[in-house]
This record gives C-alpha cells, structure tokens and sequence, in this order.
C-alpha cells in the first residue's frame, strides 16, 4: 500500500479499554513495583486445565498454566501474567523481549456494538457473543491466536485474544462475562491483608 493513501477509518466495534496487561517472568517483584505506584491490592489465581476449560493456542487445543493477578484501580483492570507452562502468547511475547515483558495486551469491552450493525449482544450466552465477537476480529484481518473458559464460582469467563501484534504493535483481547458470574477465590492477596 502506497505511504500518500490513507486507509478507510473501519466502524468502531471494539468498545472502551477495561484491562491493560503487563506480562513478566517475575510474578511477585512486578506486583510489588505496581503496589508501589498505588495500584493493587492484587488477588492471584492460577490458571491451568482445572480452572481454565477449552484451552486453545493458535488454533489447536493446548494445556497452559499461568499464574494471573488482578486489580481494579479507578474502573481500570491492571493484569500481571506470569506463564508456568505449556505454549502462550504470554511466553513468546516474554521470550521477544529477552524475560523483559512488559504491556503484551489490551481488553476491550465491546460494549459500544449497537442491534443492526454488530448483531445484539447476547447477554447470557458467552460461547455466542464470543463467537460473535471473534467474528468481529478475523473479518478485520485479525485472527485467534489463544483462548480459554475460566471457572468462576458461578458463572464463566470467555477470554480471547487476537493477533493484532503485527498490526498495532500490542494484543487485543476481549472478554465474556455471564451474567452470573463470581470470582473464585484467590489463592494469594498481594499484598496480604494487613488486620
């Protein structure tokens, strides 16, 4: 494509920002700078095939495991990912930057998709508003390259992520809440709750 044509602005479809990600090979050292810039608590969960279901690495099913830590500052999500094991977008991203990490990705909340344009948003039905929104991603060039069905105590998670790298430099992903959803527990508070 020629430098001097601009290319046509697409319709939005991807709603606001709710996560920025930061992936590290230091789980504790990068909360501990986060905790000191006045973001956290953190609560970590681990998740692999007893809590994640329907595993998938560009394409084909995988086992992963990584330990994941949350925190909401100002309406914000900040995320810290550790990869334990098994392929993810999380390890090669960490083996690009040498172990250095860094913001690997975004989430969006796709909640700007408007009846007639994008299709309605199918509230309780996660696998089908994913798939829609998955829809959504590839028919702009951008596809899958991992995913996954997080356990809650009720409810369930549909996170994707999309290979949007090549294009903007960073991940997108996004994210599927039901309507019944409620976090498991954490297997760790960072830092702990002081009594």
């Amino acid at each position: 494509m020629s430098e001097n044509i601009a290319p046509a602005l697409s319709k939005p479809f991807l709603g606001k920002v709710v996560e920025i990600c930061i992936v590290t090979a230091d789980l504790k050292s990068t909360l501990t700078g986060l905790v000191r810039s006045g973001i956290g608590p953190f609560k970590i969960y681990h998740f692999g095939p007893d809590t994640v279901s329907d595993q998938e690495c560009h394409g084909k099913p995988a086992t992963f495991e990584i330990d994941v830590a949350f925190a909401e500052v100002d309406g914000m999500v900040w995320e810290v990912m550790k990869p334990v094991s098994g392929q993810t977008v999380m390890q090669a991203f960490l083996d690009r930057t040498g172990q250095k990490g860094g913001i690997q990705h975004v989430a969006f909340d796709f909640e700007t998709a408007t009846k007639g344009e994008q299709g309605p948003l199918l509230g309780d039905d996660v696998y089908g508003e994913a798939a829609r929104r998955r829809m959504q991603f590839e028919s702009r060039g951008f596809p899958l390259v991992q995913s996954g069905v997080w356990k809650g105590k009720t409810g369930l998670c549909f996170f994707q992520f999309f290979d949007t790298d090549g294009a903007v430099n960073t991940c997108f992903e996004t994210i599927v809440f039901s309507d019944d959803w409620e976090a498991p527990d954490s297997v760790e508070d960072f830092p702990a709750p002081t009594l």
